[in-house]
């Protein structure tokens, strides 16, 4: 057993501009980033040279709204991330590269291809953050009308995750001989087909032509926290995004997942948890609240509605007062998690809905911390050690800026804590993240 003292993990949850949802409008931001390569170089370099555990793009597969109201936000202007990805594995070494790609639209075996593609491009570094798409502009750009019911989208993940990682285990690691003398390339005693037959997917034969990857599997993600989000979570995840606002809710949530693991024959230790955490940085409490309120100052009241909109499952509250209470909500189809959130924070702090999207604009439901940075420090430490994360997912509120100040400023006090590495400790992010190369399911035991 290990005796080293417990480290705190870190990703950068990267979004264009950054994840205010004003961001780019601040004078700061670089507005043009979302089709900027250099830009997001310059970022992922940025989090590398902080020794962060990995870079995070979310992805969505529609505009999210009417074009005059996704005109006054970023959300036309991103790349695939998974093709950005790879173009940012050439440019760094170390970093891990997390990328969000849904079950409910995409297909097993291509998925399991393009992931192990990636590890091998980047020598054992990709991570797939598993999600279910969750609104119907999404589905009407794939043949239907309407986005299948909460429960039926995670019982296909539940059978995509099976195939995909069936199809991870195509070859034994030793399959490829590559002998020219014998003119033998790989062994086909070593090659499985999996001939997977299911509900949702009722034939994937297999295999793929692709070796097994460095890390064996990518590192598997996911970010729902709705009870079959938590169960997909316990059986398959080894990284879990989630957001928290208060230090008893993560650690409300960190416990409840953390004991459903031996079910499915797993410890504590082969899941990290990770809630998002927006921190607003100033050499002053008062020079981070004027920051903070220069970013809010930016909202455009309809861009709130809108974000509150599409956290509800497209409920308008546009025809109630700004002022009034938010008013008793439908249950969603869609972010069930995160309504019941944003619902419980209205209720708890007593908020209009203007001050309900005011406080969710910054980070979208996570944690949001205004001071200095020994006062984020002093956060992130409080929940670190006191069971409520094994590391925190950072969204910077606008970039450069914001991801610079948190390397130069936070990571430094965290490492002289003793909380946070100072160097990699491997070459893979499965090495980095404390987790165990998953053995091939036909290795002899």
């Amino acid at each position: 057993m290990s005796t080293s003292p417990r480290q705190m993990r870190l990703g950068a949850f990267l979004m264009a501009s950054g994840h205010h949802l004003a961001a780019w409008r601040h004078p700061r931001a670089w507005a043009g980033g979302g089709l900027d390569f250099a830009h997001f170089k310059r970022v992922a370099q940025t989090a590398e040279r902080g020794k962060f555990d990995a870079i995070f793009f979310a992805d969505n597969l529609a505009l999210l709204g009417p074009p005059a109201l996704s005109s006054l936000t970023t959300g036309g202007d991103v790349f695939d991330p998974l093709i950005l990805l790879a173009g940012l594995a050439a440019v760094t070494e170390h970093i891990g590269l997390i990328s969000t790609v849904s079950t409910t639209f995409n297909d097993p075996y291509l998925l399991a291809r393009r992931f192990a593609s990636l590890d091998h491009l980047s020598a054992g570094r990709s991570g797939w953050n598993l999600v279910t798409s969750a609104v119907d502009l999404e589905a009407q750009n794939f043949g239907q009308e309407r986005i299948d019911e909460h429960a039926d989208r995670y019982a296909r993940a539940e059978e995509f995750i099976d195939i995909a990682t069936g199809l991870w285990d195509s070859y034994d690691d030793d399959a490829f001989v590559r002998d020219k003398a014998s003119g033998q390339f790989f062994d086909p005693a070593k090659v499985h087909v999996l001939d997977h037959r299911g509900e949702h997917y009722p034939r994937v034969r297999g295999p793929l032509n692709i070796p097994r990857s460095p890390q064996g599997y990518p590192v598997l993600v996911q970010a729902g926290s709705s009870e079959p989000g938590k169960e997909l979570a316990a059986r398959t995840a080894e990284v879990v995004f989630t957001a928290q606002q208060t230090l008893e809710g993560a650690q409300a949530f960190y416990v409840d997942l953390k004991a459903r693991l031996p079910r499915y024959g797993r410890n504590a230790e082969q899941l990290k948890i990770m809630p998002g955490i927006s921190p607003v940085l100033g050499a002053t409490q008062s020079e981070a609240e004027d920051k903070f309120a220069e970013l809010q100052d930016l909202i455009d009241p309809r861009i709130g509605l809108g974000l509150l909109a599409g956290m509800s499952g497209g409920f308008d509250l546009s025809q109630y007062p700004l002022d009034g209470p938010l008013p008793e909500l439908p249950e969603s189809n869609a972010m069930k998690s995160r309504q019941a959130l944003f619902i419980d924070l209205a209720r708890r702090e007593n908020l209009t809905i203007r001050q309900l999207y005011l406080k969710i604009a910054s980070a979208r439901g996570h944690n949001t911390v205004v001071g200095t940075p020994l006062q984020v420090a002093d956060i992130l430490e409080e929940w670190f050690t006191h069971g409520a994360a094994d590391g925190f997912n950072v969204m910077p509120p606008f970039l450069p800026e914001g991801l610079d100040q948190f390397v130069d400023l936070v990571v430094p006090e965290l490492q002289r804590r003793g909380l946070f590495r100072s160097e990699y400790e491997g070459k893979t992010l499965r090495d980095n993240l404390g987790l165990a190369r998953p053995a091939g399911r036909y290795a002899s035991v």
